[in-house]
């Protein structure tokens, strides 16, 4: 599975509550959290991210809150994965379970800026900055992980599981 997609760039500490404030928490809809992602850190997010985007970002990603809704908010503004230093423990485990692919690499992250397009191949694990031609290495994702987030997280891959 391959990715490509314009930068959008954060630092460290991007909690669940900068990703969807609270205030939009008495929603399930996908546009209407979509149209809420990042606002209280970037304004201008919802408004020009295009699907296929890619947020890359510092240590710590996605602490916070354990809501569900953080996740399902970057997928549904149309962010096609997200890479950063590290993520909350949490925050992994939902994007996983909604399909969201996240991908942990240092070194991409000190390097790659805004607004740069990656590439990203998700069963090897390699992220190239299409701008400087530059590659780093993350950790790949095993056959089942990747059938998982293929088939758009969990839910739906269970439901395939079970009907195949």
């Amino acid at each position: 599975m391959t990715i490509t997609g314009q930068v959008w760039k954060y630092g460290d500490n991007v909690d669940t509550d900068a990703i969807i404030p609270a205030r939009y928490l008495n929603t399930t809809s996908e546009a209407e959290l979509a149209s809420h992602c990042m606002e209280d850190i970037d304004r201008s997010f919802a408004v020009k991210v295009k699907a296929g985007d890619i947020i890359v970002a510092g240590k710590n990603f996605g602490c916070g809150s354990s809501r569900e809704h953080a996740p399902l908010a970057i997928k549904a503004s149309g962010v096609s994965c997200v890479v950063a230093e590290t993520f909350a423990r949490i925050f992994f485990r939902n994007a996983i379970n909604i399909g969201l692919p996240i991908l942990e690499c240092p070194e991409a992250v000190r390097e790659i800026e805004a607004g740069q397009a990656l590439e990203i191949d998700l069963a090897e694990g390699r992220i190239r900055n299409l701008a400087t031609g530059r590659e780093y290495q993350a950790s790949a994702y095993p056959p089942f992980m990747l059938e998982l987030i293929e088939a758009g997280g969990l839910v739906e891959y269970t439901y395939r599981k079970l009907h195949s």
